[in-house]
């Protein structure tokens, strides 16, 4: 892959994805894993399969890099092959635990039980990152394009461990998650700003800001698509998980 020269290092971004490791670290510590430090952890493996999943695309998403840094190319083609195999299973984690999860996040309206806003909320992160996994894979040859694409599938992960941090660690309220949306907007405009004046691949992380804004809009406003409901009710009554 040939060196890109973008104002933004790609070739660094694995060293600043180290810094989603911290993060993950931090708005996770409360709710899993400080359990096992005081004996209360009774997890579902579920949820330990999920971990195990992210942590391995976040170690890819820290390692790629810096194997083109230090051109080893060789190596690089090995993980992004063995990304085939690892990226359905990430997306098999999410819709497990999402699934096991379900019935304590329904909505009650009358008499009718809305699974859709809960679902939303973690299988947006799904269609986002699939997409962009996706444009990477077809991309692969393009480094400008497959690097802003990989890169934005490590984005996805900010928000699950930034509102954690928001909620659990600062004990922000119902304001805790537009300031969380709020603050990886900042970080998307901040980028597009950056690649304002690159001349391939700066159409991506204005594309992961307006499927944010999509996404997010939905659940701010509690808009309801009856094809979703439909969905993601049909969704809850698979025998998944017990």
């Amino acid at each position: 892959m040939e060196s890109t020269t973008s104002k933004l290092r790609f070739e660094r971004s694995g060293y600043y994805f180290i810094g989603l490791v911290g993060l993950a670290l931090l708005g996770f510590w409360p709710s899993y894993f400080a359990k096992f430090f005081d004996g209360t952890a009774d997890f579902r493996f579920y949820f330990h399969f999920h971990a195990f999943m992210v942590s391995l695309w976040i170690a890819c998403l820290i390692t790629q890099p810096i194997l083109i840094k230090k051109k080893k190319f060789e190596i690089h083609r090995i993980i992004g092959k063995l990304s085939y195999v690892l990226m359905p299973l990430v997306f098999i984690s999410v819709i497990l635990l999402s699934h096991y999860r379900i019935q304590d996040h329904v909505l009650i309206q009358g008499n009718e039980k809305l699974y859709g806003p809960h679902l939303l909320l973690s299988f947006k992160d799904l269609l986002i990152l699939g997409t962009f996994y996706s444009i990477a894979i077809a991309y692969r040859n393009n480094v400008h394009i497959h690097a802003r694409a990989m890169v934005t599938t490590g984005i996805v992960f900010i928000e699950p461990a930034l509102g954690r941090v928001v909620f659990k660690i600062l004990n922000i309220g119902s304001a805790g998650y537009l300031l969380t949306i709020g603050l990886i907007y900042s970080l998307l405009v901040g980028l597009i700003i950056v690649e304002r004046k690159e001349k391939q691949g700066r159409w991506m992380f204005p594309l992961v800001l307006g499927l944010y804004i999509f996404f997010h809009s939905l659940l701010i406003f509690e808009i309801r698509i009856g094809l979703w409901e439909t969905f993601a009710t049909w969704f809850a009554t698979l025998p998944l998980t017990n």
